[in-house]
């Protein structure tokens, strides 16, 4: 739904007719696909959202470009809402990464800014590109420092149970480097490793989100770069074969949400820091916005609400999608 609808929209729901629609399918395959609309700024409770996350990328830059704005208003968002970990989809330190465990970035861009008693929660990192600067497999090893830092691998997976029900959401955090620098041999290795994951997904799995730094899609300026079509060609086909309902990323220092076609919707959160510019009026877009900030996703059994919030804690944007 366009913001130019939102009027329109508000009435009917005051009439009791709902936003969101049902199941759409497309006409030449007969497949269901998820659906989405914008809600803003019709703001909700989540109460009856048993799992809640935040997810931030492209940060680590030892508090500049507006990352300390962002991580104040990170630990406020989550002292004031359920909050049960934190994604971040790569970048994790500008310029090359790290060299080590006891590298003071460590300090500078992470342990010393996210210092809100709310954020000292599991955080769930992946590299991102500038990672691999340094010693990418340093920030495994940091997982035995810090309590809170949780990359067991270059590409792992989670489940995640929805409150005290048997009912899980499956997170599979993937390593998109390989695929943008042409690595073929480890290109395989994970595709593989990534299409056995999701293929063995319980009948408890309600929901799949595969987290990777590189978008598939973006309208951010790699647009049409090569690693962007390079994690297309690769990654597209194993999200649309095993329904996978949203890809999280980042690396376009921006937020986003996109619907191109298929099942699956992209999220971009690379706005913990430097910005860079978006373009508007592409038809797979639903949203875009160069804006400091982050998101934060709630989740039950049939529905997944989205929110963008900048550095201010403005929501700039929510969604939801519904089975």
């Amino acid at each position: 739904m366009k913001r130019r609808d939102f009027v329109k929209n508000t009435a009917l729901t005051a009439l009791g007719v709902g936003l969101i629609h049902p199941l759409e399918t497309f006409a030449s395959t007969g497949e269901t696909y998820l659906e989405s609309e914008d809600l803003s700024p019709v703001l909700k409770s989540d109460e009856d959202f048993p799992l809640n996350f935040i997810a931030v990328g492209d940060w680590g830059r030892s508090g500049e470009s507006h990352q300390l704005e962002v991580a104040k208003q990170m630990g406020e968002w989550a002292n004031n809402n359920p909050n049960n970990f934190v994604i971040s989809v790569g970048d994790n330190f500008y310029p090359r990464g790290v060299v080590s465990e006891q590298d003071p970035l460590w300090h500078y861009s992470f342990e010393n800014i996210y210092t809100a008693h709310s954020l000292q929660c599991d955080w769930y990192p992946i590299l991102g590109n500038h990672d691999y600067g340094s010693d990418p497999d340093a920030q495994i090893r940091y997982s035995k420092v810090s309590r809170r830092w949780n990359m067991p691998a270059r590409y792992y997976t989670k489940e995640v149970k929805l409150g005290r029900t048997d009912d899980k959401v499956l997170f599979v955090f993937i390593d998109t480097n390989p695929f943008a620098r042409d690595e073929v041999a480890e290109t395989e290795k994970q595709i593989a490793w990534i299409d056995q994951t999701l293929a063995q997904a319980s009948a408890n799995i309600k929901w799949k989100i595969v987290v990777g730094h590189h978008p598939y899609y973006t309208v951010g300026p790699r647009i049409k770069n090569y690693d962007t079509l390079a994690v297309r060609r690769i990654l597209a086909k194993t999200l649309e074969k095993h329904k996978v309902d949203i890809y999280l990323s980042g690396h376009d220092h921006s937020l986003q949400h996109l619907k191109p076609e298929g099942f699956t919707h992209q999220f971009i959160s690379g706005a913990g820091s430097e910005l860079t510019p978006v373009q508007s009026g592409v038809p797979y877009s639903k949203f875009e916005a160069a804006e400091h900030g982050f998101m934060y996703f709630s989740l039950n059994k049939n529905r997944i609400r989205a929110k963008a919030i900048d550095d201010t804690g403005k929501v700039l944007y929510e969604t939801e999608l519904k089975r």
